[in-house]
């Protein structure tokens, strides 16, 4: 098959479908390339780049879709483009088939296939082709390069000669891919991180990346994201509500909001208020990465930079991925490529539309003259279902009391149990041994006694950091050593004086390393 990648014809555009790298891999798997001249220009990829990966380069629009038996974008087509469709030829972009049922019919009725990025399912097999994460990904990346370049002051907080700079408070509504980017990307520069989002399992990942997740006090049960394909669902009044009331106590504090809340195929939930606009600090900057669908914010407009009255900049741009365009190319391009993978099982160059393939079927949305749209649910759950915590109970002062009352009790009854069995086999060795033994084994049980009681109360946690100091006190065996040196045995004599000897060094080495430690972590 040729596949084939035009310019894009949107306007602001900058990415392409094709890259020269995924030229070279899809031209392993028995495919030949061709795109049109200027194509990849404005994500840094030129004509020459193309060829030298063994691409033919069409002089025109008309030529490259003539010529296709694959053609790959970025953009959904437009009415002309779909024209240009003919039977048996296939279409891989973004497409939103929900919005745009006229130009899928069309599709439909011109036997062309039609295979939409932004339908892959989210399972497991398919995160390789999933662009609509790859996009979200550098979107929430670029967000918060955007919200710096407009934010007046570090994220990150600095004591200067000059005076204390203070670190930004950054907010992210919503945890999915584009909020985790952006959470990663917020920490990494040190601003102070707060996320929300109102999935339950989402809480762990935000945490682990530094940030603080937003807690509501309320009770209601929010549905699992396995049973939504990963994404936020609809919550009732009283959720929204009680979320809108921690928005309006934060936003006084917060000094930049990255808001990211979509749910699919309707419009974006209005998160952040007029009122909550009103009440931040001037100089604040809100990101609203749903203004495409309308936005989170109320004063949000699209591919817009607003400035308002009390000094909060509010961004709209829809264009995040395409003003890093070069790595949007990059990835996006790799994940057609993964689905040309996909579609030619055996590296041969001709395609197998497997219609019982989950990914295939999930992403086609025509086939054979017919739509094919809405897929059916994938046989294999979107992600595994959070799993359901019991919460602690919270024990009275009562409970605290008898709970140590009893540990007490159990602590002496071992301590007395083994004090009697070590008493009744010293007994039983004294009724054996002769009397000069023990003397001797008496000094060595007590010795042991005294050594683990010492050692056994140094906090577990200081044994690593300070292991020279314990190995210090256990050298109190020495006391046994000395009482031997007087002996009238010249082989006792020795041992004793090698025991003196290895302990001494093990004393004074031990004080003399812990004090070294110490002073690593003193000014000079």
């Amino acid at each position: 098959m040729k596949i084939g990648t035009p310019k894009e014809i949107f306007e602001g555009e900058n990415r392409v479908a094709m890259t020269p790298e995924s030229a070279l891999q899809l031209q392993k798997l028995g495919h030949t390339c061709i795109i049109e001249t200027g194509a990849g220009a404005a994500a840094g990829f030129d004509d020459a780049a193309y060829e030298a990966a063994g691409v033919e380069v069409a002089k025109t629009t008309a030529a490259l879709w003539k010529a296709a038996d694959v053609v790959a974008k970025v953009r959904p087509p437009s009415e002309d483009e779909v024209k240009r469709l003919r039977s048996g030829q296939t279409l891989i972009s973004m497409f939103n088939p929900a919005g745009n049922t006229e130009l899928m019919e069309a599709a439909a009725a011109k036997g062309a296939t039609v295979m939409a990025m932004d339908m892959v399912p989210r399972i497991s097999r398919a995160q390789k082709m999933d662009a609509l994460s790859s996009m979200a990904n550098i979107a929430g990346y670029r967000a918060v390069i955007e919200a710096g370049n407009n934010f007046g002051r570090f994220f990150t907080g600095q004591i200067t000669a000059a005076g204390k700079v203070p670190p930004a408070k950054v907010l992210v509504v919503g945890a999915g891919v584009a909020g985790l980017a952006a959470i990663g990307t917020s920490t990494s520069l040190g601003a102070i991180t707060l996320a929300f989002d109102v999935r339950p399992e989402v809480a762990e990942q935000v945490e682990s990346m530094g940030a603080e997740f937003v807690y509501l006090d309320f009770e209601e049960e929010q549905q699992d994201g396995s049973a939504s394909g990963g994404y936020a669902s609809v919550s009732s009044p009283e959720f929204r509500e009680a979320q809108l009331a921690k928005f309006r106590e934060l936003a006084p504090d917060v000094d930049i909001v990255i808001t990211t809340a979509l749910i699919p195929n309707r419009e974006a939930p209005e998160l952040w208020t007029e009122d909550m606009v009103a009440a931040m600090k001037p100089g604040s900057v809100i990101i609203d990465l749903a203004a495409e669908k309308g936005g989170n914010c109320k004063l949000t407009k699209m591919d817009e930079k607003v400035v308002t009255e009390n000094g909060v900049t509010i961004i709209g741009y829809t264009d995040f991925p395409s003003r890093m365009a070069t790595q949007a190319s990059t990835l996006y391009s790799t994940n057609i490529r993964h689905l040309m993978t996909d579609l030619t099982p055996n590296k041969d160059g001709v395609i197998d539309h497997d219609m019982e393939d989950d990914v295939i079927r999930g992403a086609t949305i025509t086939h054979e003259k017919a739509v094919t749209f809405p897929p059916p649910p994938p046989k294999v759950a979107a992600i595994a279902a959070a799993p359901k915590k019991e919460k602690v109970k919270e024990k009275t002062p009562e409970e605290k009391r008898a709970d140590e009352l009893a540990a007490f009790k159990a602590q002496t009854k071992n301590q007395v149990t083994l004090l009697a069995v070590g008493a009744a086999l010293l007994l039983g060795v004294g009724l054996v041994a002769p009397a000069s033994f023990m003397q001797h084994f008496i000094v060595f049980v007590l010795a042991v006694f005294v050594g683990f009681q010492v050692i056994w109360g140094v906090a577990h946690s200081l044994h690593t950091p300070l292991m020279a100091v314990t190995n210090a006190i256990s050298s109190i065996i020495i006391l046994g050593a000395l009482m031997q040196i007087g002996s009238g045995s010249a082989l006792v004599i020795i041992l004793a004086a090698l025991s003196v000897f290895m302990c001494g060094i093990n004393i004074f080495g031990g004080f003399l390393v812990t004090r070294r430690m110490l002073a690593m972590f003193q000014k000079s």
